[in-house]
């Protein structure tokens, strides 16, 4: 199954949202680029996995430094605590891992 970015964006918004609560108004836009980015890059991860042009260890690698890119924005807005921001990331992900890790072959998302 070839993964879409819109069809990951979509849930991992939603979780994110849910997770963040009120929270969610004041970083939605630059969350939700965020999200676009890291399904950009999971696309790409499942297309060079598919391939065999990228290693399992790339691929987690990849996935961490998107991950920490979204943290990154999110603390830049100070509006929530790192823990806050974690979970509103883990949520995100735990929305499409089913999906990505299918579509790769292995547990890329935990």
């Amino acid at each position: 199954m070839a993964l879409d970015i819109d069809s990951l964006v979509r849930p991992m918004v939603q979780a994110a949202s849910a997770s963040l609560g009120k929270t969610w108004p004041g970083v939605a836009k630059y969350a939700t680029q965020q999200f676009e980015y890291t399904a950009t890059t999971l696309v790409m991860i499942e297309e060079d996995s598919t391939a065999g042009t990228i290693t399992q260890a790339q691929a987690q690698s990849l996935l961490d430094a998107q991950k920490l890119a979204t943290q990154n924005v999110m603390l830049a807005l100070q509006t929530m605590s790192l823990v806050a921001i974690q979970n509103a990331i883990n949520a995100a992900l735990g929305a499409i891992k089913t999906a990505v890790n299918t579509a790769v072959g292995f547990t890329l998302i935990a």
